[in-house]
């Protein structure tokens, strides 16, 4: 039986967190005591491992705790999950769809150049990607949006790169 979207969404933005986290170099006990809230070690472990579910301002509290946006963590979770991908800006991690050889790799070769041309204006190694700009990108390549992003969607950037997410593309 398929998990239903909302196990999948909580499940999904509890592990970007903990990604994030983990990335900052953060322990949870270290991460619990920078929180207003007061929250405790197992209440975040429940959130991180999408046991429990996230309100909007806890969700918000996390985020800007972590000097992160939410709507970027809600987005790169759903992204990793791959879920509700013809919907979403998606964050690409341009050098790893150049290094990538592995299936689809002939089917998507134009976005190779796309890709080569892409890391002029993000030199940061990461592009973001509108949907309408995936859905002209999958009329040029000649395969479905959806294709398109799920394929787009396995090169989500490490949690690191968040911050220099800044010019789309």
């Amino acid at each position: 039986m398929a998990e239903s979207l909302e196990t999948a969404v909580t499940k999904a933005v509890g592990e970007e967190l903990r990604r994030v986290r983990e990335a900052r170099g953060w322990s949870r006990a270290h991460f619990v005591k920078r929180l207003p809230s007061g929250i405790g070690d197992r209440t975040l472990l429940a959130y991180e491992h999408g046991v429990r579910q996230l309100t909007l301002s806890r969700l918000t509290e996390l985020a800007e705790a972590l000097e992160v946006d939410p709507a970027t963590v809600v987005a790169r979770g759903l992204q990793r999950a791959r879920r509700r991908l013809d919907h979403l800006t998606l964050h690409v991690d341009l050098p790893a769809l150049l290094n990538h050889d592995g299936p689809g790799r002939g089917k998507f070769r134009p976005m190779i150049q796309w890709a080569r041309n892409s890391l002029i204006e993000n030199p940061h190694g990461v592009a973001e990607i509108d949907t309408r700009v995936v859905r002209n990108l999958a009329l040029f390549t000649g395969c479905t949006h959806h294709e398109l992003a799920k394929y787009l969607a396995q090169f989500t950037p490490p949690p690191g790169d968040i911050e220099h997410e800044e010019n789309p593309s």
